[in-house]
């Protein structure tokens, strides 16, 4: 094999492009078509939602689900149940989408971020409890690169401090902890179906509970506040959003779900393969696998911890291989101003700068230390269902390359 790193004008492992995922295949198409000719595409008088609702719920074994718009659309929601009082706390990651933060910040409450486990980024229950005030109102439990968290002492801790817990099953999809779907533990499980994940509507999402009081309130809140069903002639209930889902997404979404298990399958088959082919590379480390969890692989994650990040994803990148260092470089409320400089509502700075803030909130790098750690040494290669063993392999190969060449 050559050993000549390709960024030095060695062979390249991977000389032709991988394949693109391909998500949708003639199912969507036709339930499309289903959708459009019958002349109507409001989900809440049509057919494909109210299906694709009841489907979802009884996939995940839960007794009711919402959809939404998106998944953050799907986290608000969850925090509209929640409906903190301004200056409550809601716990959430320190490495995650604005989604997790940003819903928080709309229902004026504020954020907190617990520390992570530097390997798998994952929340870490004991910072959790850690950050818990009688101000915490809720923790949104982020499972990240298809890898479920610790849930069983997360909802030990809800349930001491009598928290409402939010599983964010956005990277999680049809995913088990045990024997149960991560998005099944908590008071709620919520899930994007944005372009890149498991299941996907082009934007999307939904959220899933066993208690009816909460599923009410998802449904009004998804809905200004009204709804058919539940509120008298156009009485709106409270202030709420509109985040209903289309009979367009509900049909595809139907489609989607028919064969989320079976992509989620593939990449546990795949990641696993890759996991297992790169656990000897000098300089890197490769997550080992919890007997416990499935990991379905949003994206493949390993560290670099012997190497130069963004020199041996240079050197791999060269090599044919698409790979980006640091995933989201810092942790997330470093990475926008409506936490580092308040910037929410006008120059108001609420609810950090108002009377209903129990103390001044400072966002620096020292509160997460592991997620600062993790992020450092942290790469994220892109793999999906439709590649083959073979692509793994060459993958595997490259990175091999890569670590044994800079080690020597």
């Amino acid at each position: 094999m050559e050993t000549k790193l390709a960024i030095y004008g060695g062979k390249k492992v991977r000389e032709t492009p991988f394949p693109n995922r391909r998500p949708f295949s003639s199912r969507e198409e036709e339930l499309l078509i289903q959708a459009v000719r019958s002349q109507n595409l409001f989900g809440k008088s049509g057919t494909m939602v109210r299906d694709f609702e009841k489907r979802i719920a009884n996939f995940y074994g839960a007794s009711f689900a919402q959809s939404s718009t998106s998944g953050t659309a799907a986290i608000h929601s969850a925090i509209g149940v929640v409906n903190p009082e301004p200056g409550d706390e809601i716990i959430t990651a320190p490495i995650t989408d604005p989604g997790s933060v940003m819903p928080i910040l709309m229902q004026n409450a504020i954020p907190v971020f617990a520390d992570v486990d530097p390997l798998t980024l994952n929340m870490r229950p004991d910072s959790i409890e850690a950050n818990i005030t009688d101000r915490t109102r809720a923790i949104i439990l982020v499972h990240l690169f298809g890898r479920p968290c610790d849930i069983d002492p997360v909802v030990r801790i809800a349930q001491k401090h009598d928290l409402i817990l939010i599983e964010d099953c956005s990277q999680a999809h049809a995913t088990k902890y045990k024997e149960h779907y991560a998005g099944t533990f908590g008071h709620m499980g919520c899930f994007s179906m944005q372009q890149s994940k498991h299941m996907t509507t082009g934007d999307g999402g939904f959220i899933i509970t066993n208690d009816e009081e909460t599923y009410i309130r998802l449904k009004l809140f998804s809905d200004k506040g009204w709804d058919y069903q539940y509120m008298g002639d156009r009485d709106h209930a409270f202030l709420a959003p509109n985040y209903r889902m289309t009979e367009l997404q509900g049909a595809v979404g139907l489609a989607q779900l028919e064969k989320v298990r079976s992509v989620v399958e593939r990449r546990i088959e795949l990641g696993t393969r890759l996991n297992e082919k790169i656990s000897s590379a000098s300089g890197i480390m490769a997550i080992p696998p919890e007997d416990n969890r499935e990991v379905s692989w949003w994206n493949y994650i390993f560290h670099i911890t012997a190497h130069n990040p963004d020199e041996f994803c240079s050197a791999l990148r060269a090599e044919g291989i698409s790979v980006s260092p640091h995933y989201i470089k810092d942790p997330i409320f470093l990475r926008g101003e409506f936490l580092t400089k308040g910037q929410t509502y006008g120059s108001s700075g609420f609810p950090f700068n108002s009377p209903y803030a129990s103390k001044n909130y400072h966002y620096s790098p020292d509160l997460v230390p592991n997620a600062i750690k993790g992020l450092n040494t942290v790469a994220v290669v892109g793999i999906h269902e439709q590649m083959s063993k073979e692509d793994i392999d060459d993958i595997a190969i490259a990175i091999n390359k890569v670590a044994n060449f800079l080690s020597r």
